[in-house]
């Protein structure tokens, strides 16, 4: 209890960081899953289309999974520098491989039914992707945004090595000084946002669920 007390007391103490630290953990966040699926949804439905490109962008992705974030970080920084860019570089190649694999499963798992009866209709395969297609996929590619974003959190905690501050800061400088309060100040806001965003990528996963999956339970 009263470690608990001295926390709320830190906490309150330290208000005005802590309002900027949340403001640049979620912009770094929001701004990273934007370009992760601008980048990855085209890319999803090219390697869809595109049969012999799959294994490559695929493999790729699974790749830099690999690759350790600290590693990859220390990597860019001679290239793209100190900051924000890095930052946002690691957790947008991170977060890619979900939302690429989740579009192609999506769009390859539409009935084939479905598919000849839009041709049978006189749409154009263009038609067929943006009419038909893709709004029958979103629930799964929706499921591969949400794994992104909610990993994306997290991920952004690292970019404090590098200068681009967010919840990290607060967590190494906590470190650094051997500082509980400090490191906890960082470390809880960063938990609580990311069930945040699991909740609304829950939220707007079935606002896009299709009212017959619902129907079937499927």
């Amino acid at each position: 209890m009263e470690f608990l007390t001295g926390f709320i007391h830190y906490a309150s103490a330290h208000r005005a960081d802590m309002l900027i630290r949340t403001l640049e953990h979620i912009q770094l966040t929001l701004f990273s899953i934007i370009v992760a699926i601008l980048i990855g949804v085209p890319l999803g439905i090219l390697i869809t289309y595109i049969k012999a490109l799959q294994k490559p962008v695929l493999g790729f992705a699974n790749v830099m999974q690999a690759v350790p974030s600290i590693a990859l970080l220390g990597f860019l920084v001679p290239f793209l520098g100190i900051g924000e860019k890095p930052a946002v570089f690691m957790v947008v190649v991170y977060s890619l491989l979900p939302i690429v694999k989740n579009t192609a499963t999506g769009l390859s798992s539409v009935n084939a039914d479905v598919i000849e009866a839009s041709k049978g209709i006189g749409m154009t395969n263009f038609q067929i992707l943006a009419r038909v297609k893709l709004p029958l996929s979103l629930p799964v590619m929706m499921a591969g945004i949400r794994i992104s974003a909610v990993t994306s959190v997290g991920l952004v905690t690292l970019a404090a090595f590098i200068g681009a501050g967010g919840f990290g800061y607060l967590i190494y400088s906590g470190i650094r000084t051997a500082t509980s309060y400090q490191i906890l100040l960082g470390a809880v806001p960063a938990c609580i946002l990311a069930l945040i965003v699991d909740f609304l990528g829950a939220v707007v996963e079935r606002i896009v669920t299709p009212a017959c999956f619902k129907q079937t339970g499927k």
